[in-house]
């Protein structure tokens, strides 16, 4: 019989309803610990066995109170937009969108998140960042690029004033990983199929990730395994940013 190695926590995701999210969802509640999963669109989280109901994250006292009340021991931001152009076409209400969504979400999910794991002595917060952030740049990618990297500062800010506290706060930068959103991307572009291909051509491997793959390094970084793991931006690109 395997060990969950999330057995009994209490673990709050945002964007739980596809791609990503679901997946660490998923693998959260096969490591037994009790999910709390909420999406900007409740019909995504149908089939979760898990607690889940509507929460706009841009929403400051509605994310706030969810988290309070969900006490985690284990908190997961992963809401977040890829904005598409270069400085040159970017406007202050895409700007102001994707630092509102991407990061500030997270910055009030963490300040609601912080006092009661402090007062425990543990916890462990988990930010979906983004390779394309401080790590590496891609094309067309000015807004997103530097709202990822305000979360990898963001996160290893907020590691290092509580790491004497029993709590750790780590980023996972993915690489380009197979999600819904993705797929529109591609659509967006009027050509699918060349988008594809040209997205499959840039990655070292071959392929673009799997969300499973991102939702296996999150349940080591909720789990009591990585307890002496914080501050870090973890890389999973497939090897995208090594060359």
């Amino acid at each position: 019989m395997s060990i969950m190695r999330l057995n009994a926590k209490r673990a709050f995701i945002t964007a739980a309803g596809q791609g990503i999210g679901r997946a660490i969802a998923e693998a959260y509640v096969r490591e037994g610990a009790q999910v709390t999963a909420t999406d900007l669109k409740s019909d995504l989280l149908a089939g979760l066995d898990a607690r889940t109901f509507a929460l706009d994250v841009t929403d400051k006292s509605a994310l706030q109170a969810a988290v309070r009340e969900a006490n985690p021991d284990i908190l997961v931001n992963c809401a977040g937009f890829v904005h598409s152009g270069t400085i040159a076409e970017a406007t202050d209400e895409e700007f102001d969108f994707a630092m509102n969504l991407n990061v500030r979400s997270q910055f009030h999910s963490m300040a609601a998140a912080l006092p009661t794991m402090v007062e425990r002595g543990s916890g462990s917060i988990v930010n979906i960042a983004s390779v394309v952030s401080s790590i590496i740049g891609a094309p067309n990618r000015f807004i997103y690029g530097l709202s990822k990297a305000s979360i990898v500062a963001m996160t290893k800010s907020v590691a290092l004033d509580y790491v004497t506290t029993g709590v750790r706060v780590n980023c996972i930068c993915p690489g380009t990983v197979e999600s819904p959103s993705l797929h529109d991307r591609w659509r967006a572009t009027g050509d699918y199929e060349a988008a594809q291909k040209a997205f499959i051509a840039r990655q070292p491997m071959g392929r673009i990730g799997r969300p499973e793959e991102i939702a296996a390094l999150a349940v080591y970084l909720g789990s009591d395994e990585s307890a002496f793991t914080t501050g870090q931006a973890h890389i999973i690109d497939g090897g995208w940013s090594a060359g």
